[in-house]
């Protein structure tokens, strides 16, 4: 079977075995990026680059061996050498680079300590649930395990915070904060940056906060923090309906469907008339492969703590009587939901109605949605040969020759300048009742010119009519080839990658496409 790789930095589909050994090895890529980190190599490379001998003289390493690490992070896209020099990429410069603002260095070791109690999954699948692996950890020991978390979350925070003010860009914010799991405190000192009228109370465990203290300290927000420690599953001991803004941030997932019910309903108490609730966290629909593998994270290295599906999330908040956005995906693997008890204090908030629209699409049952240009659309005047010798379906309503020529669709896209490319895989009737439905959904939040194209002949209704005359032209839409897209060229330009099967038996990706605008 054809899948594609989630763990590599382009679309890659192998087959049967293959496929099974690039998962077995997977741990290769995240090895060698640990060891990178570790070393400090991607600081030693800033910025003017150095010679092999150079890096191994700085790491006391074998500057042979050194090489074929180096080889590897290449191949990974980490560094590059012009024969002579190894230099960071963009990419490791940003991010890889110790004193860079933007540094992930902390959170990426804080998975190779994660990755320890993975090896023992087996053991937390006999046992229901985690092994207190840190039960003997002294005092010292569990302070410094909370320091290594806070500072790895901080690296995370710090980027997650400036996606999320986006959504704050044209709301003339003041008035107090409430940042409920606080961490580091980076989220809400991302707010109190932007916005000068703020203030902001951090609630979290005394001993998260004794260190939080220790990294907020250092910004100049002139007594504008308190720091308030608390247990979150206790009552909170904040004012009630008192606050413009309260921020749940990767604070759901690490709990239970138990415990989640205390944690909205005390954020729902804390926020004013005029309130927002935002919520941050993965969402099951949203990157279905990490929230997935992080919910096993969660069931591997805390005691209750669980990814949850957006829906149920918002079944919980509308029971509260708040009003909610649908989660909106991030950049990043998370997503965003917003919530008040007034619908129009959510008006104000910068959502982009394409990425509310996507969102909602995912929860059709997609596994991934790609933005994309009509300038990306490839039409092609070949694409109904294939159609009219090599499909018996050739000649049936909405099949070639009675689908849209090529000619026409080029006209068509003329129109449009923005599309959405829906991947989706068999049974064909459930992905063209999904295509339908994302069209609706399209239409129905401002969309008025959203029109979808699926793959494959029409498999809504159980037979054609003999006459050739459609019963169902309501819900009938052309596939992309039947209309002269070339599916694969489209696909390729979308970033991804597609090949043909060497089997029947080999996954099939269904591709469809949605004109917006």
């Amino acid at each position: 079977m054809k899948r594609t790789l989630p763990f590599l930095n382009h679309d890659v589909q192998d087959t049967g075995p293959q496929y099974l050994e690039d998962l077995a090895t997977g741990y290769w890529f995240s090895e060698v990026l640990f060891a990178a980190v570790e070393m400090g190599l991607f600081s030693l490379l800033e910025p003017k680059g150095a010679t092999d001998q150079e890096l191994a003289g700085a790491i006391h390493a074998n500057p042979g061996s050194l090489r074929r690490f180096l080889q590897a992070l290449g191949a990974m896209g980490l560094v590059t050498n012009d024969g002579r020099r190894y230099f960071n990429t963009k990419l490791s410069s940003d991010y890889l680079v110790n004193d860079k603002a933007d540094y992930q260095g902390d959170s990426i070791l804080w998975r190779k300590y994660l990755h320890s109690n993975w090896k023992r999954i087996s053991d937390c699948l006999k046992t229901g649930g985690r092994i207190d692996y840190a039960a003997r950890d002294s005092r010292s020991e569990r302070t410094q395990r909370i320091r290594k978390y806070i500072r790895a979350m901080d690296n995370i925070a710090r980027i997650k915070g400036k996606e999320i003010l986006g959504f704050f860009e044209d709301v003339p914010m003041k008035g107090k904060i409430l940042d409920v799991g606080a961490g580091s405190g980076a989220i809400a000192a991302a707010f109190l940056e932007r916005f000068p009228l703020t203030s902001a109370t951090l609630l979290d465990l005394s001993e998260v906060l004794d260190y939080t203290r220790e990294m907020v300290g250092g910004k100049a927000f002139d007594g504008r923090i308190r720091y308030c420690p608390t247990n979150i599953l206790e009552p909170w001991p904040v004012r009630k309906r008192g606050f413009d803004l309260v921020i749940l941030s990767n604070i759901l997932h690490a709990y239970s469907q138990r415990e989640l019910p205390h944690i909205l309903m005390s954020a729902s108490d804390c926020l004013k008339k005029n309130g927002v609730l935002l919520i941050h966290d993965f969402f099951l629909e949203h990157y279905p492969e990490k929230a997935a593998l992080s919910d096993l994270n969660m069931f591997i290295n805390t005691f209750n703590g669980r990814v949850f599906p957006g829906k149920s999330v918002l079944k919980s908040l509308n029971r509260l009587g708040l009003s909610c956005t649908d989660p909106i995906s991030l950049e990043t693997d998370t997503a965003v939901l917003f919530a008040s008890k007034d619908k129009a204090n959510l008006r104000s908030l910068h959502i982009d109605t394409k990425s509310l629209l996507v969102s909602r699409i995912l929860t059709m049952g997609f596994r991934k949605v790609y933005r994309l240009k009509t300038s990306d659309i490839h039409i092609s005047d070949w694409t109904d040969l294939r159609c009219r010798f090599g499909c018996d379906r050739y000649g049936n309503p909405h099949c070639p020759p009675n689908s849209p020529t090529s000619r026409k669709t080029r006209g068509i896209i003329k129109n449009y300048r923005s599309a959405l490319l829906l991947e989706g895989e068999p049974p064909t009737r459930e992905f063209q009742l999904r295509v339908l439905g994302a069209e609706r959904e399209a239409f129905r939040v401002g969309f008025y010119k959203a029109f979808a194209y699926w793959a494959g002949p029409c498999s809504l209704c159980s037979s054609c009519t003999k006459d050739g005359t459609c019963r169902n032209t309501k819900d009938a839409r052309p596939s992309m080839e039947g209309a002269g897209i070339d599916v694969f060229e489209t696909v390729r330009r979308a970033g991804l990658g597609l090949r043909t099967l060497n089997r029947r038996d080999d996954f099939v990706k269904y591709f469809g496409l949605l004109l917006l605008e």
